[in-house]
C-alpha cells in the first residue's frame, strides 16, 4: 500500500490533509502490508480510514473498523461477535504450541471457559487485595529509581516500565525471584507471534517461548499443589483450587492462562509507563502541569492509555449474518477493531490528536469493553499511576537523549528502548 500520511505534532486528523490523498491511502489499506512507516505513526492511516471508510474490507475479506460506536457495539455483543479464535489459528499456526496457548487462554474465548478463568482471576484482585500491592509496588519503583539516580542515567523501558510488571506479576503467580529473568522474553516472543503477519524466525521463537513456559509451570504448579499459597493473593493458588463448588480448571487450561496473565499483565502494562514517559518529554508543557500538580497523575495515565493505546488492535468474528456500521457481513467475518483508531475518534474525543492529561470524560476503550474489559485494569492503572507519577517526581528534568525506539509491531504499541538522563529534584534545583 502507499506509504502513510504524514503530518506535523499536534495537528493531524482528515481536516490536516489532503481529501484526495486520504481517501487513496484508506482505500489501499491493508493490515497484512504495512510499510515500515506506519509502526512509528499509524494514527495519519487511521484518521483516513475512519473518514473514508470506517468498516474497510480488507483483501482478504476481513474488516477493518476504526469508528469508536461500532467498536463500543461489537464488544458489547458477544451473542453475535465471538472472540474463539480456533477457526483462524488453525491456519496461521498449525498444530504448534501457539495454537494451543492462544486457543486456550482467557482472551481468545467464549463461555464456558472464558466465565471461569475471569471469575477465578477477579477474585485475586479484587479493591482489597490491590490495595494491599500498593506499599510493595511503591517499594519497587523506589528502587528502580535509585538506580536510576546513582548511575544519573536510565533506559525508560529495559530499566523501569519493562521492569515493574514482571515483578507485579511475578508475585501474583508467587514466581521467586530466581527464576523470574526468562519472563519477560517468553512474553515478547508469545506476544509478537500474535502479529498479522509472522516471519518464520518469530512464529519459532513463539513456539519455543510456549514450550519453555509450560515446562517451567509444571513444576512450579507441583509445588503449589503440594504447599498452597493464600488463594486471596496467589492466583496460581486459585486457579489450581478452583470454585468452591468444584468447578476445576483442566491442566492444559490452567497452565495456559498462566502464561496469558503474565503476558496480559506483561506487555500493555511496560507499554502504558513507557508509552506515557516519552510523551511527557513530547508534551512538555503537559509535564510541567503533572509536576505542579501531580493529583492529575490519574487522568494523566489514562490520556496515556487513549492516546498511546498498549494494545491497538483486537478482533472478533461473527456468529450469525449481521449489519455492523451499514455494512452487511455474513456468519464467520473475521472483524479487527481498531483501538488506536477508536481512541482517537473526534466524534467521542474532541481536539483527538491533542495530549491533554486533564481530559475529561475520557471513555477510552484501551481496556476493551462489555464482559472482556480486561481483568486486570485496576492493577495496570495503579502501576501506571505510581511508576509515572513517582519517577516525574523525582526527575522533573528528564531527557530522553536519542530517537526512543518503537517496536515493529502493529497489535501492541509500545517502545524497546528509550535512553534517558536523569537529575534528581533536588539537584534540579541548585
Amino acid at each position: 500500500m502507499a506509504d502513510p500520511l504524514k503530518r506535523n505534532p499536534g495537528l493531524g486528523g482528515p481536516s490536516a490533509l489532503h481529501a484526495g490523498r486520504a481517501e487513496e491511502v484508506a482505500a489501499a489499506f491493508d493490515p497484512l502490508t504495512l510499510p515500515a512507516a506506519f509502526y512509528d505513526d499509524p494514527f495519519p492511516t487511521y484518521d483516513a480510514l475512519r473518514s473514508w471508510d470506517p468498516v474497510h474490507r480488507c483483501p482478504d475479506g476481513s474488516y477493518f473498523l476504526t469508528r469508536y460506536d461500532d467498536l463500543i457495539a461489537i464488544y458489547k455483543d458477544a451473542r453475535r461477535f465471538s472472540s474463539d479464535k480456533k477457526k483462524e489459528f488453525g491456519p496461521k499456526y498449525g498444530a504448534t504450541p501457539l495454537y494451543e496457548h492462544h486457543t486456550t487462554s482467557l482472551v481468545f474465548n467464549d463461555p464456558p471457559l472464558h466465565t471461569r478463568v475471569r471469575r477465578l482471576i477477579a477474585g485475586a484482585l479484587t479493591p482489597a487485595a490491590i490495595a494491599r500491592m500498593e506499599p510493595d509496588l511503591v517499594r519497587l519503583v523506589d528502587v528502580l529509581l535509585d538506580r536510576a539516580e546513582d548511575a544519573g542515567r536510565i533506559d525508560l523501558i529495559d530499566d523501569f516500565a519493562g521492569a515493574i510488571p514482571v515483578e507485579v506479576i511475578g508475585n501474583l503467580l508467587d514466581v521467586p525471584h530466581a527464576d523470574r529473568d526468562p519472563l519477560r522474553g517468553w512474553s515478547l516472543a508469545i506476544l509478537g507471534a500474535l502479529e498479522a503477519t509472522v516471519s518464520e524466525e518469530a512464529m519459532a521463537r513463539g513456539n519455543a517461548a510456549v514450550t519453555e513456559f509450560l515446562d517451567y509451570l509444571r513444576g512450579l504448579v507441583a509445588a503449589r499443589r503440594r504447599k498452597p499459597g493464600d488463594p486471596r493473593s496467589d492466583v496460581l493458588t486459585r486457579l489450581i483450587q478452583g470454585e468452591a463448588d468444584g468447578e476445576r480448571l483442566t491442566e492444559t487450561e490452567l497452565l495456559q492462562n498462566c502464561i496469558f496473565i503474565l503476558n496480559a499483565g506483561h506487555e500493555t502494562t511496560s507499554n502504558l509507563i513507557g508509552n506515557g514517559l516519552v510523551a511527557l518529554t513530547d508534551w512538555p508543557a503537559e509535564r510541567r502541569r503533572l509536576i505542579e500538580d501531580p493529583g492529575l497523575v490519574k487522568t494523566a495515565v489514562e490520556e496515556v492509555l487513549r492516546f498511546e493505546s498498549s494494545n491497538q488492535l483486537g478482533n472478533r468474528i461473527t456468529r450469525e449474518a449481521v449489519e455492523v456500521g451499514g455494512v452487511a457481513m455474513p456468519a464467520e467475518t473475521r472483524i479487527t477493531l481498531c483501538i488506536g483508531a477508536a481512541n482517537r475518534d473526534p466524534a467521542q474525543f474532541p481536539d483527538p490528536d491533542r495530549f491533554d492529561i486533564s481530559r475529561t470524560p475520557n471513555r477510552h476503550l484501551a481496556f476493551g469493553a462489555g464482559p472482556h474489559i480486561c481483568a486486570g485494569l485496576s492493577l495496570a492503572r495503579l502501576e501506571g499511576q505510581i511508576a509515572i507519577g513517582r519517577f516525574v517526581a523525582r526527575f522533573p528534568r528528564y531527557e530522553v537523549t536519542e530517537p526512543p525506539r518503537r517496536a515493529r509491531r502493529a497489535r501492541f504499541r509500545g517502545f524497546v528502548s528509550a535512553p534517558a538522563v536523569v537529575t534528581p529534584k533536588r539537584a534540579s534545583r541548585d
